[in-house]
């Protein structure tokens, strides 16, 4: 049986696995790069109602980066449907930008 010692000196011996779907498993994954955390580490904590901080570091700040990209044109797709959306897209392209400006100290 494989054994692994975790940082606070326990082993961790029990395997737990479930299946999801693609979209969950996508899901999962964003929120867990976000975490800067190993996905091992985030699913136990969120299951067990722990409280962590995200450190940020150049992982957590480029998946940052890419995720507005994605969340601003997905926005200005939306604004063809609305004009509703004007103040929200002000506010995403200068979250973007500052996020963008972020870089030299990552």
């Amino acid at each position: 049986m494989k054994k692994n010692l975790d940082g606070h000196g326990r082993w961790r011996r029990k395997t737990i696995a479930f299946r999801v779907s693609e979209e969950e498993a996508r899901q999962i994954g964003t929120l867990v790069r976000l975490s800067g955390m190993s996905k091992q580490d985030y699913i136990t904590a969120r299951l067990q109602n722990r409280e962590f901080v995200v450190y940020g570091n150049a992982k957590v700040y480029r998946e940052m980066r890419t995720l507005m990209a994605e969340i601003y044109a997905q926005l200005l797709r939306l604004r063809k449907c609305s004009d509703q959306q004007e103040e929200l897209l002000i506010t995403i392209q200068m979250i973007t930008e500052m996020i963008t400006g972020w870089k030299g100290e990552a």
